[in-house]
């Protein structure tokens, strides 16, 4: 498959201390690469061909530079699991010829995105920063300039020949998050991204300060694998006070469900009424996977600590300790794909995986 591409060299004098180093980006489309048409007076896309007119301090990079943009660009409202299993390919394609990723992304699933590639990208060793904007590159006030450069820097920064941040991570408005750790709270801010439940990776201010002890180790001897298998027989189901058992039982008994997230109260509390734990185990006992997460940004699923979750845990609901709702959907939508039986000794595996972490998507609870 073919796909529009822009090459960039430095303009500049490579640092005699820095080895040759390059980036792709690959760009999915939203707010970031739009621009403003006069004549038909509204946003559209901008061509990348013309990137240096927009941001021409890449000029001052001194770091090959790769862009190429998707075949079909997309708000990322419309975003896939057809586009994580095209985008894991890019990259599998490219791995060996780039030193690092950048994925230009919309802000509304971009957290979906980093942490579905984040379990997609098996033995990756190589940074993939996703980044985007709140405003369009054609607008004067727009932060796409800040977040598209530095992520740029983040990608290529080196230390004695190993990549910094050897990860899958979100970069946004000074911040560089575990991208499975991330979640999306303003649409109005330019702080778009928080990571309520683990450190910053780095923060971004005159100098960019890594927090080294909370950065996966580089692995020089990991294979990069793919998984392009997902399986979106999956549901997220809110609990809220009233929730009625026609309702419930409307989206537990889905033809073909295999996995539900059960976005509970506090620290993974529940109503105790029969027929509810009844639903879910029924649910559970003929093999659908549900996966207890907290519906606060912060603070941690506590399965069995209060009567309120300790039924739950009974029926065999598995807890997700302080994982997000973003990265418990689409690790059980990887783990399903991965594992089409349905079987006891299948679901007990699945059961078993979900309930860790497999890529620093939450705290292990043992």
């Amino acid at each position: 498959m073919t796909y529009k591409t822009v090459r960039l060299s430095p303009s500049v004098d490579r640092s005699a201390d820095l080895p040759n180093r390059s980036v792709l980006v690959i760009y999915t489309g939203g707010t970031f690469g739009m621009v403003y048409d006069r004549k038909a007076s509204q946003l559209i896309p901008f061509d990348f061909e013309q990137v240096l007119d927009r941001v021409p301090e890449l000029n001052r990079l001194d770091f090959d530079i790769t862009i190429v943009t998707l075949h079909q660009i997309i708000d990322s409202s419309n975003m896939t699991p057809a586009v994580w299993v095209e985008l894991a390919q890019l990259i599998e394609t490219n791995y060996r010829d780039y030193d690092s990723f950048v994925v230009l992304h919309g802000t509304d699933t971009m957290s979906y995105t980093a942490s579905a590639l984040s379990f997609m990208l098996v033995g990756l060793n190589k940074p993939v920063i996703l980044t985007g904007a709140q405003l369009p590159i054609g607008v004067a006030r727009s932060d796409a300039r800040e977040n598209f450069l530095t992520a740029l820097e983040i990608a290529s920064a080196q230390e004695d020949g190993q990549p910094m941040v050897p990860e899958v991570c979100v970069y946004f408005n000074s911040f560089l998050l575990r991208g499975n750790r991330s979640t999306k709270r303003e649409s109005v801010q330019f702080n778009a991204f928080v990571s309520e439940n683990y450190p910053h990776l780095a923060t971004a201010g005159v100098s960019i300060d890594y927090n080294r002890p909370y950065i996966r180790s580089y692995q020089a001897h990991q294979v990069l694998k793919i998984r392009t298998v997902l399986d979106p027989n999956v549901t997220i189901l809110k609990l809220f006070p009233g929730i009625t058992q026609p309702v419930v039982e409307s989206i537990v008994n889905i033809p073909g469900l295999r996995g539900i997230v059960l976005e509970t109260f506090g620290a993974g509390n529940a109503p105790t009424d029969a027929w509810f734990l009844n639903t879910l185990k029924a649910a559970v006992d003929r093999g659908v996977l549900v996966f207890n997460v907290s519906q606060c940004e912060g603070g941690r699923v506590t399965q069995g600590r209060y009567q309120t979750s300790q039924q739950l845990q009974q029926i065999g609901v598995v807890s997700g300790a302080d994982i997000t709702t973003e990265a418990a959907i689409t690790k059980l939508m990887v783990l399903l794909g991965r594992e089409h039986g349905s079987d006891a000794e299948a679901v007990t595996r699945l059961r078993t995986l979900l309930a860790q972490p497999i890529s620093g998507e939450m705290s292990d609870d043992h």
